[in-house]
This record gives C-alpha cells, structure tokens and sequence, in this order.
C-alpha cells in the first residue's frame, strides 16, 4: 500500500471527528422534522435518553482531556462512556420519535459516524499514554461497558469543576429541545 492509501482511512476519521456535532444537528433536525411521537414512545423513550446525558455527565467529570488517561467513573466501565452516552441519548430519541425505520437511521447514522471517531481517538490516545492505554485497553472494551470495573487504582472522583469545563450541560440543552419538539408534535400543536 502506498502512504496516501494507508492515509486515507486516518484522513477520513480524521474529518468524521471535526464533522460529528454539525452532521448531528443537521440528523436531529431532519429527526424531528420526520418523527411520529406518541405519549407512550414520548414516556419510554425520555427517560432512556436522560440516562444517556446521565452517562454522559458522569463521565465529563472524570475526563482530564489530553493531560491525563481517564480510568475511574465510566472510563472504568468502557473506554468511551460520551459516546456511550450519546447513543444511549440516541436511542432513547429514536423510541421517542415513535418510528421504527427513522430510529434506526438515527441509530445506523451514529455507529457510521462514531466507529471511526472512536477508531481515530485509540491512536491519539496511544501515541499520548502509550503503555498506560495499552494495559487499560486490553481490560476495558471500546464501547459496550464491562460489567465490572477496570482495577485501575485511581481514586480519582467526580468534579463538578471539569463538567463545567467540557460544558457538558450542553447534551441536556440539546434532548430539551429535541423533547420539546416532540412532545409539541405529539400534543399536534405542529
């Protein structure tokens, strides 16, 4: 293989990244805009996605972004608990929106987008931590969180301080306002 097709995978995650929250407001908007909410799929799905900005939250306030190697909180659990999050975020939208074949698009549109961030981010994170993420990744799965935790040693807790920092309160923002769409759609106001 030549340098430029070796490239080209790591090119395209590489762009994925950048894309994923633009590509993610033009997928909920076009979400929304398609979905067929009922109060039964609105009851079920809500508090699925609140456990995924749950998620979410907990692991900003363990995450040290490129100065340190999260391994407490979710970090123990999967080594990606914000995209975890997200899809469980994604998930519960998808039961919200009360139709099948556009909850899997929104599904299959994640795991097309997130793959490859989440196939670039293990070399960022192995050329930053080096043997300290090869121990931890050979314990802790990519994505579907490990029942039991990873036995880092840390004790490293929740802050409060580093979940404002990531703004993470921003994933809330957001499923308030895909909710309240939807919950307008389901009133048939819209």
């Amino acid at each position: 293989m030549t340098e430029t097709t070796q490239s080209s995978p790591n090119q395209f995650r590489k762009r994925l990244q950048r894309l994923r929250v633009p590509l993610g407001f033009f997928t909920a908007i076009l979400f929304v805009v398609g979905s067929r909410p009922t109060w039964r799929s609105l009851m079920i799905g809500l508090p699925i996605a609140l456990g995924g900005v749950l998620i979410r939250a907990w692991a900003s306030g363990h995450l040290h972004k490129n100065a340190e190697l999260a391994v407490s909180g979710p970090y123990a659990h999967t080594r990606n608990p914000l995209y975890f999050g997200s899809f469980v975020m994604a998930i519960g939208c998808a039961v919200a929106g009360g139709h099948l074949w556009l909850g899997l698009l929104l599904v299959g549109f994640f795991l097309l987008v997130y793959v490859p961030v989440m196939q670039a981010e293990v070399a960022h994170m192995q050329s930053l931590f080096a043997d300290a993420y090869s121990r931890w990744a050979a314990s802790v799965p990519l994505f579907l969180p490990r029942l039991t935790p990873y036995a880092s040693g840390s004790t490293r807790g929740f802050d409060p301080q580093q979940y404002l920092h990531h703004r993470e309160y921003r994933a809330l923002f957001g499923l308030t306002i895909v909710m309240v769409f939807l919950f307008i759609k389901a009133a048939r106001i819209l």
